[in-house]
């Protein structure tokens, strides 16, 4: 659902607010429910000193009391659940969410998130409480693309793919936006505003560049899918520059790409302390006041700080105008009265969500389906999974085993009842089987409490019938700008895709009791597990998988559910294989540019079924860009059991002037299969997805000729092709 904006100061209003207006009840006109949206905005804008509309253009806005304008704190997070304000469901991390390939499931999900959102607010309100993390504008998704496993918050984000992390971004907003056609449930802030991945240290002064056609190929489209198909309502701008330009401050971005190809109708507001950056990261502005001047005028109308604060004194120095605030500040005003912030909560259906929404069993129950969904199974030598649930002892053994950050990942909420991967096997496991656990080592060299042993985690190992080793990386370790400094970490980042040796030195003890042994790894970006990979007979990616993460984990263990995640990253077999962290150019990254052999392609994911694909077949051989072609692929589940299937659609021109990725994803489809069940997939392949930009002209173009449609179950297992020619 994309709510338009109203226009403006439009004269054919003025008779209809007119006739309204002599039959409103008291008050001001921009409290009358009645009027048309733009003249009630227009009206509470025009109200307000200087130095009032000022004070609402940061993100702890303040109270108005004469005009009976409530404060307001535009900051909120929602990453994978209500975030930082007590308790609320926690689903998997954004990687996780990813990881399902499902966006109907991930709009559920939204929509449950924006449930409890409203339960808190108006709680909150009800309690004369307006402050930070209360509010209804939710600074999530974070739809950076995922360019290197290096970076400490790819965890945020939906992979290293454009087209997956747009479908799966559409989803995110549409579902805590809502579908009424006045108000917004909550409104959305995609971010962060673009070509942003790192390195951590260096968010605040480095100068991305990444070349003209990675900026609108790879790193604009989920930005441009988002404002356009979605609707989101406003949109964070990135600490670093593009192109010399601070991002926060761009005329390329906020102006000739946001508001005049995409049509932005809403507010653009700053990551926080950006605007600062300009001044003490960038040395592009003398000062704030010069800074904030910048960004206002390219289009940046919220801070997040209080560099805005210099904007009354730059107004009387005439180096902005006052047309200049209002133009901010009716984006701003729209907003809120999009909310339903000043009518009556009785007209506002989404107000009326009472608090007891909040952290609802069905909510839990979702955040167990979408953690199973998210479960990739990576490795399953001998079909040594499913477990039996009878039988000898089982040990469990391992840093993240029962460890309650792994199941959070960051920007997450509090669980009421959270369940970590030891609690879950102990809640599956037959009458009287006895679950044995010992954390056997630290987390990683250099973490100084840490007094797990070994020779504890071997004395219950030789005791089990069977070993489940859970291990990985914890958001103590990558994340959001960290004073980490350990071996294969620094600040935030990663400067190694192995296991730490600490894990590493555990599971070759574990391998040579020569007893069935299963790896669990919980972490937030792709792992280089080559070692585990050639002498651990089966591996599951568990990622950080919310309250519900130790039940998901047991039931794919144990043969509950049987897993069909995919990988949203390629999983390389070292840093070698990766060019410099601070090169923002695609060749020799994702499955799209990476020339190398990886260790889990981008799409990977087992299953404990079998499937065969038999035809691929396209509904027309010939089309025009602006045409739909479907492909259809008929698959089989050839094995034992029931189970999903992920069927992924490649593109790939044939012939081409100018270089072009291996192959790029345009379509998939999570589907169920009985045991045995055939089916003929369809999946919508929109022409207009073959476009690249054209430099010369700046502009996209579909190049006419032929098309190779590629069908598979990874980006390195197609399992059928076909060949569309296209026309102009």
């Amino acid at each position: 659902m994309r709510i338009r904006p109203f226009p403006l100061f439009l004269s054919s209003l003025v008779l209809v607010a007119a006739t309204v207006r002599a039959q409103a009840p008291s008050g001001l006109p921009f409290q009358d429910p009645r009027l048309p949206l733009p003249l009630r905005v227009d009206d509470l804008v025009t109200r307000m000193t200087l130095k009032e509309k000022v004070s609402q253009m940061q993100n702890h806005a303040r109270a108005i009391p004469r005009l009976g304008v409530p404060a307001y704190d535009w900051w909120n997070e929602a990453l994978h659940g209500v975030a930082r304000n007590g308790i609320a469901t926690v689903f998997p991390q954004a990687i996780g969410m990813a990881a399902t390939w499902n966006p109907d499931l991930i709009r559920d999900e939204a929509d449950i998130i924006a449930t409890e959102a409203r339960a808190k607010h108006h709680e909150a309100v009800r309690n004369n409480q307006h402050g930070i993390y209360q509010g209804l504008t939710f600074w999530s998704p974070n739809i950076n693309i995922f360019r290197d496993p290096r970076w400490g918050r790819g965890q945020e984000t939906y992979g290293e793919d454009p087209f997956l992390t747009s479908r799966i971004a559409v989803a995110f907003v549409r579902g805590l936006q809502g579908n009424d056609p006045r108000y917004l449930k909550v409104i959305a802030t995609p971010k962060h505003y673009a070509v942003h991945s790192g390195p951590e240290p260096a968010r605040h002064m480095f100068d991305a560049r990444p070349g003209r056609r990675d900026l609108y190929e790879t790193y604009l489209p989920a930005f441009e899918a988002c404002i356009t198909e979605a609707g989101a309502w406003s949109i964070m701008g990135a600490y670093n520059r593009l192109e010399g330009e601070a991002c926060c401050a761009s005329s390329l971005l906020l102006g000739r790409i946001l508001r005049d190809a995409w049509k932005f109708p809403g507010y653009v507001v700053s990551d926080c302390g950006a605007i600062n950056d300009m001044v003490a990261g960038h040395t592009i502005a003398a000062n704030p006041m010069e800074a904030s001047v910048m960004a206002v005028k390219a289009g940046c109308d919220l801070t997040c700080g209080n560099e805005y604060e210099s904007l009354v004194e730059a107004v009387q120095r005439g180096l902005i105008t006052e047309r200049d605030i209002d133009v901010s500040l009716h984006r701003l005003m729209e907003a809120r009265f999009r909310l339903g912030m000043f009518d009556p909560a009785e007209s506002v259906r989404y107000a009326r969500i009472p608090f007891s929404a909040n952290d609802a069993p069905q909510h839990d129950a979702l955040a167990r389906r979408v953690a199973r969904e998210s479960m990739v199974l990576l490795k399953n030598s001998g079909n040594i999974l499913p477990l039996g649930k009878d039988g000898g002892p089982i040990a469990v053994i391992g840093p993240n085993a029962d460890e309650l950050s792994v199941l959070l990942g960051n920007y997450n909420g509090t669980p009421s009842h959270p369940v970590t991967v030891l609690q879950g096997i102990r809640t599956h496991v037959g009458p009287g089987v006895t679950v044995l656990f010992a954390r056997g080592c630290a987390l990683v060299e250099g973490l100084p409490a840490d007094t797990a042993s070994a020779d504890e985690a071997l004395a219950i190992a030789k005791e089990a019938r069977v070993i489940v080793a859970v291990m990985g990386i914890a958001p103590a370790l990558e994340g959001e700008e960290m004073p980490v400094d350990l071996k294969g970490f620094a600040g935030g980042d990663r400067t190694d895709l192995a296991l730490p040796e600490t894990q590493q030195s555990l599971l070759r003890l574990l391998v040579a009791l020569g007893k069935p042994l299963i790896l669990v790894v919980m972490n937030g970006s792709a792992l280089a597990l080559n070692w585990e990979h050639q002498n651990i007979p089966a591996i599951l990616e568990a990622w950080y998988p919310g309250q519900q993460g130790g039940n998901a984990v047991a039931d794919v263990l144990f043969g509950d559910y049987n897993p069909a995640g995919r990988l949203p990253v390629t999983f390389y077999k070292s840093v070698d294989d990766l060019p410099s962290f601070d090169n923002y150019a695609m060749e020799g990254r994702t499955y799209r540019y990476f020339r190398g052999e990886p260790l889990f392609p981008f799409g990977f994911g087992l299953s404990y079924t079998r499937f065969e694909y038999k035809k691929i077949a396209l509904s027309k051989s010939v089309a025009r860009p602006g045409e739909t072609v479907r492909v259809r692929a008929t698959v089989k589940n050839s094995g034992g059991t029931a189970g999903e299937e992920v069927v992924q659609v490649y593109v790939r021109p044939v012939e081409s002037h100018v270089p072009e990725p291996i192959r790029s994803l345009k379509g998939f489809q999570r589907a169920a299969f009985k045991k045995g069940e055939t089916r003929t997939i369809e999946i919508p392949l929109a022409v207009s997805s073959f476009r690249r930009f054209d430099e010369a002209s700046g502009r996209y173009v579909v190049d006419p000729g032929n098309y190779e449609i590629q069908v598979g179950a990874s980006s390195s297992d197609i399992r059928g092709t076909a060949v569309v020619r296209v026309r102009k």
